[in-house]
């Protein structure tokens, strides 16, 4: 397990993140998932962005990890309502944040950057500014978005 500090876990989600790749990605189907590499300017910091599509609800998943397993931002769309480590109860759409000492466990609700969350698309655009992804991948429609 990968142990960051708050300051640490900040400002990895902060630093501007890349794709440097050709690939093109299709947007996940009902039960896929996709996993896009990222590097920090300088290529010392890889990222991941991770998106994935439940197989029968409609819930989606925007991720950001770095160092591998450790997940800075995770937006839950279209699930069940999150119950925080306190018991406060958090309804979906929500974003999770890593909090030192908690990991990704602590929800909140979604903040007014994402305009629209019942548009994947844009609410796609919006998780990549959020995670500062400022060169993007290459995510094509798949055939159910």
């Amino acid at each position: 397990m990968i142990y960051l500090t708050q300051a640490e876990a900040d400002a990895l989600r902060m630093m501007e993140k890349f794709y440097i790749g050709k690939e093109y990605f299709s947007f996940p189907d009902f039960g896929g998932k996709i996993a896009v590499p990222l590097f920090s300017h300088d290529k010392k910091e890889e990222f991941f962005l991770d998106v994935s599509r439940l197989q029968i609800a409609l819930k989606h998943t925007l991720q950001n990890r770095a160092r591998k397993t450790v997940v800075l931002a995770r937006l839950d769309i279209g699930g069940a309502q999150h119950r925080n480590p306190d018991g406060e109860e958090v309804p979906c759409p929500h974003l999770h944040l890593y909090r030192e000492g908690f990991d990704d466990k602590w929800a909140c609700e979604l903040p007014a950057t994402f305009s629209q969350p019942d548009d994947i698309w844009r609410t796609l655009d919006e998780f990549l500014q959020f995670c500062h992804i400022v060169k993007k991948p290459n995510i094509r429609k798949g055939l159910f978005t």
